[in-house]
């Protein structure tokens, strides 16, 4: 058997399942069967972030489940947001935070980021250029995850079309000189696309229509998943 060394274990395959119609209903449970045998085959860790009113049906999943997004707001009388806390207690073993399609504030941020460290739970924080990847590895989050809002769901890839926008956000978060990993999305559709992220050195990818979408989930959550190992 090949032994992977400790960085390949490390890295991490996120599925953002936004509220795509392919995973509603039952279909989500689909999808996190699928991923959690491929989980465990490859021994890669793959989470999967559903929309906020499927969290509780996945939770006992063995995937990591993340939240799509976190409210910066109380515990307590506050209808309709998403409290770190209250999500913490149904077991979700993290969150995006300030996605391209749910950005937040600065300030929003850097509070949701130490809320989050406190219960324990990984913090993957989107950021749209390499000076926000600079600013916010800083904080010391899981995850910086770079996406140019330009490329996603165009199945144009950022390891293709902006590769340098990868090697100069890895610069980026080295120089917080912490614990925070880089991963990278936007447009990523085949086993090359994840191939060519690995080698300029993120440490996994962060994809939503390239598997959602797709019209074989086992091909392609196996083919992502050894791409990145």
């Amino acid at each position: 058997m090949r032994r992977l060394h400790k960085q390949q274990v490390d890295n991490m395959f996120i599925i953002n399942c936004k509220n795509y119609n392919e995973i509603s209903g039952e279909k989500i449970n689909k999808l996190a069967a699928i991923a959690e045998k491929i989980s465990k085959k490859h021994k890669i860790q793959i989470a999967l972030a559903p929309p906020n009113h499927q969290l509780a049906s996945i939770k006992k999943s063995k995937l990591l489940v993340f939240a799509q997004h976190l409210d910066d707001a109380k515990v307590g009388s506050t209808t309709g947001y998403m409290i770190p806390e209250i999500v913490n207690k149904s077991k979700i073993a993290g969150a995006l935070i300030n996605h391209s399609e749910h950005r937040i504030s600065p300030n929003e941020i850097r509070s949701l980021v130490r809320r989050l460290k406190k219960l324990k739970m990984k913090t993957v924080v989107c950021v749209k250029n390499v000076r926000e990847a600079e600013t916010y590895a800083k904080l010391n989050p899981t995850y910086i995850a770079i996406e140019p809002p330009e490329l996603i769901g165009t199945g144009r890839a950022i390891s293709n079309e902006r590769p340098q926008l990868i090697t100069k956000s890895l610069m980026a978060v080295k120089k917080a000189k912490n614990s925070t990993k880089l991963l990278c999305g936007a447009g990523i559709v085949t086993t090359e696309d994840v191939k060519r992220a690995i080698e300029l050195g993120s440490r996994g990818i962060l994809v939503a229509s390239g598997i959602v979408k797709s019209r074989n989930w086992q091909r392609d959550i196996e083919g992502f998943a050894k791409a990145i190992l």
